[in-house]
């Protein structure tokens, strides 16, 4: 889907703060590369489970920072980008548990993980910075 369909901004959101609304993008490609790739790979016994935690945990990352977006507190913001990191990084463990299932999607996986790896490191920077 394309985001001239389903623009990713919302109320919540300051139009002027492109940080922020950059991030909402990146997020939900993210999670949009992600279920592309999941189709890609071979439906079996040992993939399953594997591309179906993937999928999850690749599109939560999104989903959580647009609850971030519209926090109620300082508190819920920070908690709420918490749960951003910790989906970023379990989507990190579900890649590797996929290329290692997977030889031929490594590739594939190295850069999904690469930029899971980005997104870990912003919502930590973020956290820190508040």
């Amino acid at each position: 889907m394309s985001n001239d369909k389903f623009p990713m901004s919302n109320q919540c959101q300051n139009p002027n703060d492109k940080k922020e609304f950059d991030l909402v993008i990146r997020t939900s490609k993210f999670g949009e590369m992600s279920i592309l790739f999941a189709k890609t790979i071979l439906e079996n016994i040992v993939n399953r489970p594997l591309i179906s935690q993937f999928v999850r945990s690749s599109t939560s990352i999104g989903a959580n920072y647009m609850e971030a977006d519209c926090a109620e507190s300082k508190k819920d913001f920070i908690h709420k980008i918490g749960i951003c990191k910790k989906e970023s990084k379990e989507t990190m463990h579900w890649l590797h548990m996929i290329a290692v299932a997977n030889s031929d999607k490594r590739d594939d996986c190295q850069k999904l993980w690469q930029e899971a790896k980005e997104l870990t490191l912003i919502f930590s920077a973020i956290v820190k910075k508040k």
